[in-house]
């Protein structure tokens, strides 16, 4: 296997995957078919970066270490054609890493630190991306995957299912990865659904109900939404007032952002 070895960087939150047997069940999910266009983030020290070349002969990665570039590019020869972006993810614009040649197929091992806010980056790409699959803080795995009623159902599972199909695929454990953290991580995947099926007219006003419905849990809607809406408005759209954000279905939420977005101009708190 072409990987090479670089001393981990903690403020990079740096966590190098080493076990095959996870390596190989990632390439397996991912299953890479001809014409496919796979962008790697963060691909370290080539762990997934390299099986993934072998199996389908071309890959972009994005790497914002700068020590990684050379050892990358050094490593993929003879074993296919390896488009390194030596940027921050945060700052590459999907879209237009697209273009008009087809959705992008992400993949990686995304830093606990922020991987949050590359999810949400993502998310806002949806439309030129056919799936992603990552690795994360099993914790966040569980967060982005859970329903109503769950402890950990929030914000995030929200915003990622009502762009996305979530499915959490197997965990993995410490040992796996080199330094082993001090958690459990998971592979999930996510499928970005068609514009038609998400319904969302105005994400911003979507966003902000989401946002600050989960603000402060033990409110009700009537009281956590009060910057946003009425607790007539929540009823007239068809929700109770006094229920709690994660009592809610995604498509609640959908539910009464469409209603809200109706609403003429000054009918509702600004």
């Amino acid at each position: 296997m072409s990987t090479f070895k670089a001393p981990p960087k903690k403020n990079l939150g740096q966590h190098f995957l080493s076990d095959r047997s996870y390596i190989d069940r990632i390439v397996m999910a991912v299953n890479p078919k001809p014409g496919d266009r796979l962008v790697e983030i963060g691909p370290g020290q080539g762990a997934i970066t390299f099986p993934l070349l072998k199996k389908h002969g071309e890959l972009t990665v994005i790497e914002f270490d700068r020590d990684l570039i050379t050892p990358l590019m050094e490593a993929s020869e003879g074993v296919g054609r390896l488009t390194i972006i030596h940027k921050d993810v945060l700052q590459v614009d999907f879209s237009r890493l697209a273009g008009d040649e087809g959705p992008l197929r992400l993949v990686g091992n995304l830093p606990y630190n922020i991987s949050s806010p590359i999810l949400f980056h993502a998310l806002e790409h949806a439309g030129a991306v056919r799936d992603m699959h990552f690795m994360l803080q099993k914790e966040v795995v569980d967060r982005m995957a859970s329903g109503p009623g769950s402890k950990v159902y929030g914000r995030l599972s929200v915003m990622l299912q009502a762009y996305c199909t979530v499915t959490s695929l197997f965990d993995v454990p410490p040992g796996a990865f080199r330094p082993p953290p001090k958690v459990d991580s998971a592979v999930v995947r996510l499928v970005p659904r068609p514009a038609a099926e998400i319904g969302i007219a105005d994400p911003a006003l979507f966003e902000r109900i989401v946002r600050d419905a989960f603000g402060q849990r033990r409110k009700t809607l009537r009281n956590a939404l009060q910057q946003v809406c009425t607790g007539a408005d929540i009823e007239a759209a068809g929700l109770r007032p006094d229920a709690r954000a994660e009592q809610l279905e995604v498509a609640e939420f959908r539910q009464l952002a469409t209603y809200l977005g109706s609403l003429p101009p000054g009918a509702r708190p600004a």
